[in-house]
């Protein structure tokens, strides 16, 4: 199986990147997607580096945030077709997008240990270039956007966010959050607090925006 251009040649070690807890509570990828998630993070750091000698700290430090979000991971696997070949235990509409991104960075830690971190940044900088490329300017954080938008009409209201219960195994909850702000609400879910508030004010941005 070839996947972002790799082709594994341990193929129990590809199959162990792709099985979720839910499958297999002994032999599953969380141990890989520790390594693959900071693979990631230092691969794309590394690129951002090299594509925006301009910019700032600051400003690196949100592409890069946007870059390696449980979002665009999951995208990515979206767009390969990744679902099809994960194992996993019943997954319920919350858990897709988590699911998704932990098997991304889990077959990045993955082909690390198979081939180095020379090959492994080569394979996330061929597609993550373009993704980094397509924000011309570094985007803001969904929270202060959202800020800033419930702000421009001069009322001095803030967003409200409201922490809802957690969801999920208790070795791997999902955080839950809901905002509002003029007249309207959104939630997200996230691995942390401050991932859950980010992802229910990026949906909330959207809801507004129409």
């Amino acid at each position: 199986m070839n996947i972002l251009g790799y082709t594994f040649k341990d193929k129990k070690l590809m199959e162990l990147a792709l099985t979720q807890s839910g499958a297999d509570a002994a032999h599953n990828n969380e141990r890989l997607e520790f390594i693959g998630d900071r693979v990631l993070g230092l691969s794309v750091a590394v690129l951002l580096y090299e594509m925006f000698p301009a910019e700032a700290e600051g400003e690196l430090a949100r592409r890069h945030a946007t870059l390696v979000s449980t979002q665009t991971l999951a995208m990515v696997a979206t767009e390969i077709g990744l679902e099809k070949h994960i194992r996993h235990g019943h997954m319920t509409a919350g858990r897709v997008q988590h699911v998704l991104a932990d098997a991304m960075e889990a077959l990045f830690g993955a082909i690390y240990l198979e081939s180095g971190f020379g090959v492994a940044r080569d394979v996330i900088t061929a597609r993550w270039r373009d993704l980094a490329a397509a924000e011309i300017t570094a985007p803001k954080d969904a929270k202060t956007a959202l800020q800033e938008f419930v702000q421009r009409g001069h009322t001095g209201e803030l967003p409200v966010y409201e922490y809802l219960p957690q969801t999920g195994p208790s070795h791997n909850p999902v955080f839950n959050v809901s905002v509002s702000a003029l007249g309207q609400s959104a939630t997200g879910a996230g691995s942390s607090k401050k991932e859950a508030s980010t992802a229910a004010a990026a949906e909330l941005l959207k809801k507004l925006a129409k």
